[in-house]
């Protein structure tokens, strides 16, 4: 993590550092893990200039384009209190496709907007600060960045049809550059805004803005839904939503225990199909360590699953899957594994994902009292 730091401007800090949405969320974490498992306050420094940084970078236009400024389009100090209240970009490296511009699959990955799934990674990590330091400040951004998203992600088709979601929009937000919607953003939404809910009920004083409308919402979307997947980096992610809904709703006899079990089972089927595939028998350059990490992440939040109070059904055959996760942190701990192409070409987004993944504690489990509860919590 030190050495991401270096390297991408956090620290030492650099004039223009180097910030990606997806990584920077992660990498707030794996900080406040470090902070939590030593004490040294350098780890929540830099936990704290890295949520600035993404703010400054992501949350205003891009060096090469005309726009300048906030691009929620708030003035400047404005901007500096409501920082994500225009949403903030990945940060690709090339700039957003222009209006009249012809879309093409293969550059549209590497270019600029704003994704959903991104922006939820980015509320969690606000949500874990808040959690850790106290100061609701940093959830109140987080519930600003989730009304934004909800409002421009979000529409409903026709008259009374249930609504959908962009999978990518526009940097200003003004339009949708990718129209179909992703498989699990409605299901990472209602989490995230059950998280920044329970959040915003012990700050009270602070009267953060209620999310329950856009919870319904994400309810009425994920109900019918299919959640289950192949993918590796997926299969991973309905897990660490089973860990955190389970966190969440641990006294809880409701529909999301019962969506918490549902996870669960899209997950066993998952990891069969995946496992089946044999992908983790590849050579490293047919492999992405990144997507593969999603997945050993979500291996310990299965770990912690069988932690919470009342039985888990399907927890004996997640366990059984549990060596996956060794084996995926043993072979990116391989030096000349990390020598390949696949790695290299996605050297930050992978190296951060292998720390949480070799110290989950600051991503997955939502609360210090719990984790101090919970076997391997640190």
């Amino acid at each position: 993590m030190m050495e991401f730091a270096a390297r991408t401007g956090l620290g030492p800090a650099r004039e223009a550092p180097r910030r990606y949405l997806w990584t920077d969320a992660f990498a707030v974490c794996n900080f406040l893990e470090l902070y939590a498992q030593t004490g040294d306050e350098k780890y929540r420094r830099l936990a704290l200039r890295l949520v600035d940084q993404v703010h400054t970078a992501l949350g205003r236009h891009r060096r090469d384009d005309p726009r300048t400024g906030w691009i929620s389009g708030l003035s400047e100090e404005e901007g500096k209190r409501h920082p994500t209240a225009g949403g903030l970009r990945i940060g690709k490296t090339m700039n957003e496709r222009g209006p009249a511009e012809a879309y093409d699959d293969r550059l549209e990955w590497d270019r600029d907007g704003q994704y959903y799934h991104y922006l939820t990674k980015w509320m969690h990590a606000l949500d874990r600060v808040t959690r850790v330091t106290g100061d609701p400040a940093y959830t109140g951004w987080a519930i600003e960045l989730a009304k934004t998203a909800h409002a421009r992600f979000t529409f409903a088709p026709g008259p009374g049809a249930k609504k959908r979601m962009y999978w990518k929009m526009s940097i200003d937000l003004s339009r949708p550059l990718v129209p179909s919607m992703g498989q699990h953003d409605p299901l990472d939404g209602l989490i995230t805004y059950i998280q920044l809910q329970t959040t915003a009920a012990r700050h009270r004083e602070s009267l953060l803005p209620d999310l329950q409308p856009e919870i319904a919402d994400m309810e009425d979307m994920c109900k019918g839904r299919s959640w289950g997947t192949d993918d590796p980096l997926g299969i991973g992610g309905l897990l660490s939503d089973a860990y955190r809904l389970g966190q969440l709703t641990v006294d809880e006899k409701s529909g999301r225990r019962a969506l918490m079990e549902e996870l669960i089972h899209s997950s066993l089927a998952g990891l069969e199909l995946f496992e089946r595939r044999g992908s983790l028998r590849h050579p490293a350059r047919y492999r992405l360590a990144f997507r593969e990490l999603g997945l050993s992440i979500g291996l310990h939040a299965a770990e912690r699953l069988g932690e919470l109070s009342g039985t888990r059904p399907g927890k004996d055959a997640l366990m059984s899957y549990a060596p996956l996760a060794e084996s995926i942190e043993a072979f990116w701990l391989e030096p000349g594994n990390r020598q390949v192409e696949s790695w290299t070409e996605h050297q930050d987004i992978n190296t951060v994902m292998l720390a949480t993944s070799l110290a989950p504690g600051g991503y997955l489990t939502l609360d210090d009292a719990m984790r101090k509860d919970l076997r391997g919590g640190l």
